[in-house]
């Protein structure tokens, strides 16, 4: 595996239904909504077709760490409400898959994301902070479980639940949207 290269595994368990976490997972559209901390700004190129299939969407995102990234997917594989797989191109390339397994106490997730980081400052940097890279993936998927666990709540009807996790550096929110 090249300096450059990366695999992270995260596993979530929800109290919901696979297809309720898939409903969620799937539309990209509201990523903005309701995982904020990590995704800043999204603009969809293609809306793709049956399921979402060839859906093309371009990510503004960040994680703890005061840099960001700029990437586009695109949804490769659809299989309601078990699997989700992206290929991503921009500041890194690679895939994601997302798969949801019902379980006792609702749905089993795993996240199996495998990239190349081609971003300059992260290539060149990725034999000395690779760690730190990796930390700010694992900070990015604790936020994103969080920020899942509350929208299941609010699309339960639940009052007062509390607003998803903001990004850190927010000074760097405003000033690169997508046009």
């Amino acid at each position: 595996m090249k300096s450059s290269e990366y695999q992270f595994i995260t596993h979530w368990q929800v109290e919901a239904t696979p297809e309720e976490v898939y409903e969620i997972i799937s539309d990209s559209n509201r990523l903005t909504q309701w995982w904020p901390s990590v995704y800043l700004d999204l603009k969809v190129l293609e809306k793709g077709g049956e399921g979402g299939l060839n859906k093309l969407v371009e990510l503004y995102t960040k994680g703890w760490l005061p840099y960001t990234l700029r990437w586009k997917f695109k949804v490769i594989k659809v299989d309601k409400p078990h699997s989700l797989e992206i290929q991503a191109i921009g500041d890194f390339i690679g895939g994601g898959k997302w798969i949801f397994e019902p379980s006792e106490n609702g749905c089993n997730i795993t996240y199996d994301w495998r990239i190349e980081a081609t971003k300059p400052i992260l290539k060149k940097l990725s034999w000395l902070m690779k760690p730190a890279f990796s930390a700010n993936h694992l900070w990015a998927m604790r936020k994103g479980e969080e920020s899942l666990k509350l929208e299941l709540r609010r699309r339960k009807g639940e009052k007062n639940v509390a607003e998803p996790p903001k990004p850190t550096f927010p000074h760097n929110v405003t000033d690169n949207k997508i046009l």
